[in-house]
C-alpha cells in the first residue's frame, strides 16, 4: 500500500513537475521588452470584460453538451442519469483533473455511481468509448485544419518532414497499432481466465460501455452532440481572439489551429498548466506572426479563462448535488 501511494504521488510530482517547469522556461526565454509586452496585453483584457460573459455562457455549454451525450451511451445499458446529477459529476471530474491528474474520469464515473446507485464498470466503459470517439474527433479535425489553412500550414508541414526524414514512420506506426492490438489480447486473456472474478467483471464492464456506442438508437442525436461540443471549444477561442488587440485580426482558420494544438497541450500536463499556453505561443507564432509575447498572453489569458469556468461550476455542482439528490430522494419516498 505504501510503494502503490509513493508511486502516486511520483506520478503526480511529475506531471505537476513538468507544467511548472514549462511556466519557468516559457518566462526565462522573454526579454525584457517581451515582459513589458506581455503585461500590456494582460492589462488591455481589463478594457474588454464583456467578453467574459459569452465566454462563461459557451465554457459552460461545452460542458452541459458533452454531458448530455454521455447520457445518450449510458441508455443501451439501461442507465438513465438525470441531467443535474450527469452534467455535475462532468464538472467534477474536470475540477479533479485540475488537482489530481488523470483522476478525473474516475472521479465522475464514481460519483454518477454513488447518486444514481448503478454499477461503475459499466460507466466507466462508456469514459473509454467517448475518449476514443473524441480522439477521432480530433483527427478530423486536424484534416479540415490542414484542408482550411494549407496555404500557412504547408511551409511548417515541410519543415516537420524534414526533421522527419531518416525515421521510418511506417514503422512506427505498425509498432504502435501492434501495441494497442497486444494489449486488446492481454485483456482478452485476462478476461477468460477470471471471467467470475473481480477483475474479469471489471473487463466485462468496461467492453460492454464501449460496445455501447454501436447499439445507440439516437446516432444523430450522439453527433450533434459532439458538433456542439467541438463547436463550442472552438467559439471559445474565436471569441477569444479580441480579447487582445494582438489577436482580434485572427480569423476562424486561426481558431482551428488553436484548437488542434491547444488540445494536445492540455493532455500533456495536469489541466494543460504551462503546456497550453506554449501550444498556443507557438502555433501564434510560427504561423500566424504574432509576436511571442502576444501569443503567450493569450495562451494564458484561454487556459485561466477555461480553467475559471471549471472550477467556478465544478465547486457549485460539489455543493448542490448532494443537496438535489436529498431533495429528489425525499420527493421519491412522498410519492
Amino acid at each position: 500500500m505504501k510503494k502503490k501511494k509513493a508511486f502516486v504521488l511520483l506520478q503526480y510530482a511529475i506531471f505537476f513537475g513538468l507544467g511548472f517547469a514549462l511556466v519557468y522556461y516559457q518566462y526565462s526565454q522573454l526579454s525584457p521588452q517581451d515582459m513589458s509586452e506581455l503585461k500590456m496585453s494582460l492589462s488591455q483584457v481589463s478594457e474588454r470584460t464583456w467578453i467574459l460573459y459569452p465566454i462563461i455562457l459557451i465554457g459552460f455549454l461545452s460542458h452541459f453538451f458533452r454531458a448530455l451525450r454521455w447520457r445518450l451511451m449510458l441508455e443501451p445499458l439501461q442507465l438513465k442519469p438525470s441531467v443535474f446529477n450527469i452534467t455535475a459529476a462532468v464538472f467534477i471530474g474536470y475540477l479533479t483533473n485540475l488537482l489530481l491528474p488523470r483522476m478525473g474520469e474516475v472521479a465522475k464515473c464514481t460519483i454518477l455511481a454513488k447518486y444514481e446507485n448503478e454499477p461503475a464498470d459499466k460507466i466507466i466503459g462508456t469514459i473509454v468509448a467517448e475518449r476514443a470517439f473524441d480522439l477521432l474527433c480530433l483527427l478530423l479535425i486536424c484534416l479540415l485544419t490542414f484542408a482550411v489553412q494549407a496555404d500557412i500550414i504547408n511551409e511548417y508541414v515541410h519543415y516537420l518532414a524534414g526533421k522527419m526524414e531518416g525515421k521510418n514512420l511506417p514503422m512506427m506506426i505498425l509498432a504502435a497499432l501492434a501495441g494497442i492490438g497486444g494489449l486488446i489480447a492481454l485483456l482478452v486473456f485476462i478476461y477468460k481466465r477470471n471471467k467470475t472474478g473481480k477483475i474479469g467483471l471489471f473487463i466485462k464492464g468496461i467492453a460492454e460501455g464501449v460496445s455501447s456506442i454501436l447499439a445507440m438508437k439516437k446516432r444523430a442525436l450522439f453527433i450533434l452532440y459532439t458538433f456542439l461540443v467541438w463547436g463550442c471549444y472552438l467559439s471559445l477561442i474565436y471569441i477569444g481572439f479580441w480579447a487582445l488587440p494582438a489577436t482580434e485580426h485572427l480569423g476562424i482558420g486561426a481558431a482551428l489551429s488553436v484548437l488542434v494544438f491547444g488540445s494536445i497541450g492540455m493532455i500533456v500536463t495536469p489541466g494543460g498548466l504551462g503546456a497550453y499556453p506554449q501550444a498556443i505561443q507557438m502555433v501564434l507564432n510560427m504561423l500566424y506572426g504574432v509576436k511571442s509575447a502576444f501569443g503567450l498572453a493569450f495562451g494564458w489569458i484561454s487556459w485561466l479563462a477555461q480553467t475559471l469556468i471549471i472550477a467556478l461550476f465544478g465547486i457549485i455542482a460539489f455543493i448542490f448535488l448532494p443537496i438535489y439528490n436529498k431533495v429528489k430522494d425525499e420527493q421519491i419516498r412522498v410519492d
